[in-house]
């Protein structure tokens, strides 16, 4: 499987096994459980896949690590392998600052086995005392019960906090170096679509490019796309794109209909190519756009420069961020609404950690039980009992989103690209619908996606804010996908627009801070859009975010599930979210230099 479309190797995890340098006995005594407990590690990793389906790859230093030579040596191997990411095992003492990886655009974890005869959980200890000392943040990793010397295999605890760890670091080191493309600039004043460079470069070591939006109108006029791709894609797309309900007064005539079909294809096959380029293209002579900007995600900005007099992106948007199109099963692509790049970027964050793709969504509407029963004469129940959040963006989200995807229970999930079907991706466009774009949002036409989401799906909400004065913070809400009774949801549903995707959620609540009630959650959101992973990953998007120094405003994790580096500890532990607060800002983003 080779599905990686992006300029740059895939990151790799490099594994160092140390071990105490006093030989004449000690150290060759060592020798063979150190290095077993490396290979019980690259086992686990390699079990792991990249988004675009590539197992991960695993690393081991040549020789166990007693000293600063061998740290070396082990050093000049990972630069040429391009380790992006190491983890330190060992059984035993060894010798602290002489061992440690003190690569500083590296992330670490250390591995200490919790024995008694030679302890590692001493160097751990006296290793992290050093990284800290040096302000080389690193993750520990500490067995909870002793193990006795003979026994190499590795505790759940400990492969939990492996996985995390290394799930986390793989999407820093996947985002280093790509880009975000901005089709257009900032969409009726969203300010998340004004597009903040410092932060891409200082905190995601990223770049970003900028191409306006009367370039997809020259590459259609000039025909700059795959014509043979565009005539399958059309095929495809009338037999199994159905078209909705047209809420317009008066509807859309059947001649604008057809030709707003064949513009909005052709606009994804551009996106596409302007993202990641298209070796069809040179073929065709166009060598320059045939190379694209290497963009791990994307924003278009639409409204309203765009959608005032051409139809809009909403069909491109809801095409690329699914998991398949007319060329079958393929890795999602990560496209945000209204360019808002802050909602792009925890995008990114959870597909990168998931595999699966990603719902993009108005965090529209908080509907209490009391609302809802006014209105509808439903009482709400179960999981929503004490209220919902209506989700419903303007016109698109993935087609994954439809809940379509089953696991092996039949219960409904979002799947990675490599665990679907095509059964699965038929029944996606099944459940949907393409209605004709609302005449008084888009002028210039186009088709909104209409779905509901399957309820009792476990799924995660994120959204990155910048302040000003403080920078980016992160928030989090986990909880599920909620189904209501069809009569209830349409009434509901009326009355924003019956022709835009919609997904019920409800946060679980902790009767605490902005987790006291779905109000609160929905009071202090941060901005008006949201991303919506599968999955409760809180956890992994605060390991991720610790990563980056990128601090948690709101969360609703268990504080067992909180996993960040251990210095994080010198900055308080009481009061975890001050404390990283303290921590992320002490250390400064992960990518800018003080010259």
């Amino acid at each position: 499987m080779n599905q990686f479309r992006l300029v740059g190797s895939l990151p790799k995890v490099g594994i160092r096994p140390t071990i105490d340098g006093r030989m004449k006995g000690v150290r060759e005594s060592l020798e063979d459980q150190t290095f077993n407990m490396a290979k019980k590690v690259k086992v686990l990793i390699e079990q792991l896949r990249h988004p675009s389906g590539e197992f991960v790859e695993c690393i081991i230093a040549d020789t166990t690590i007693g000293g600063v030579r061998e740290s070396a040596e082990c050093e000049e191997k990972f630069l040429t392998e391009r380790v992006d990411i190491s983890i330190t095992v060992t059984p035993c003492w060894c010798y602290g600052t002489e061992t440690m990886d003190t690569n500083r655009d590296r992330i670490k974890a250390i591995w200490g086995f919790n024995g008694t005869e030679r302890p590692g959980a001493v160097y751990l200890a006296a290793a992290a005392a050093a990284h800290d000392q040096t302000g080389y943040p690193v993750f520990t990793i500490y067995g909870k019960d002793v193990q006795d010397k003979e026994d190499e295999s590795v505790p759940d605890d400990v492969i939990q906090k492996i996985i995390q760890f290394t799930k986390a670091a793989l999407a820093v080191a996947t985002m280093k170096n790509k880009s975000y493309l901005a089709v257009g600039g900032t969409s009726m004043g969203i300010a998340g679509s004004t597009v903040n460079v410092d932060f891409f470069s200082d905190y995601l070591g990223m770049r970003n490019e900028f191409v306006d939006m009367s370039e997809i109108q020259r590459r259609i006029e000039e025909g700059i796309y795959d014509p043979e791709e565009y005539q399958k894609a059309l095929d495809f797309v009338k037999k199994n794109c159905q078209e909705g309900p047209d809420y317009n007064t008066p509807p859309w005539d059947k001649k604008k209909k057809d030709h707003d079909w064949e513009f909005v294809v052709k606009m994804t096959l551009i996106f596409r190519d302007l993202m990641i380029g298209n070796p069809k293209l040179k073929e065709l002579g166009f060598g320059e756009e045939a190379l694209g900007h290497n963009a791990i995600m994307a924003g278009f900005q639409g409204q309203r420069q765009w959608t005032d007099f051409r139809p809009n992106g909403d069909f491109l948007e809801t095409i690329l961020n699914s998991s398949f199109d007319w060329n079958g099963l393929r890795e999602a692509f990560i496209v945000a609404t209204e360019n808002d790049s802050l909602n792009a970027v925890p995008m990114l964050f959870g597909h990168l950690l998931t595999g699966t793709a990603q719902i993009f969504s108005d965090v529209r509407t908080f509907w209490s039980k009391e609302a809802v029963k006014r209105v509808t004469g439903y009482q709400l129940e179960g999981l929503a009992k004490e209220g919902i959040i209506h989700l419903i963006n303007s016109g698109s989200t993935t087609l994954d989103g439809t809940g379509q995807q089953k696991d092996e229970q039949g219960n409904p999930v979002l799947k990675p690209y490599y665990h679907l079907t095509e059964e699965e991706m038929l029944d996606c466009y099944q459940a949907t619908e393409f209605c004709p774009a609302n005449q008084y949002y888009f002028r210039g036409g186009g088709f909104s996606t209409r779905f509901l989401s399957k309820g009792n799906m476990k799924i995660t909400m994120s959204r990155i804010n910048i302040v000003k004065g403080l920078g980016p913070v992160l928030q989090i809400a986990e909880g599920y996908t909620i189904d209501l009774p069809q009569d209830v949801h349409d009434k509901i549903d009326m009355r924003t627009d019956p022709a835009w995707p919609t997904t019920w959620f409800a946060p679980i609540l902790t009767g605490e801070g902005a987790f006291k009630d779905v109000y609160s959650v929905m009071n202090l959101w941060g901005a008006n859009h949201g991303a919506i992973s599968y999955g409760h990953i809180g956890d992994q998007l605060i390991t991720l975010a610790s990563m980056l120094r990128i601090p948690v405003s709101m969360h609703n994790v268990s504080e067992d599930r909180i996993y960040r580096p251990k210095t994080w500890a010198a900055f308080g532990t009481k009061d975890l979210e001050s404390a990283d607060y303290r921590a992320c800002k002490n250390f400064g983003p992960l990518y800018k230099k003080t010259w």
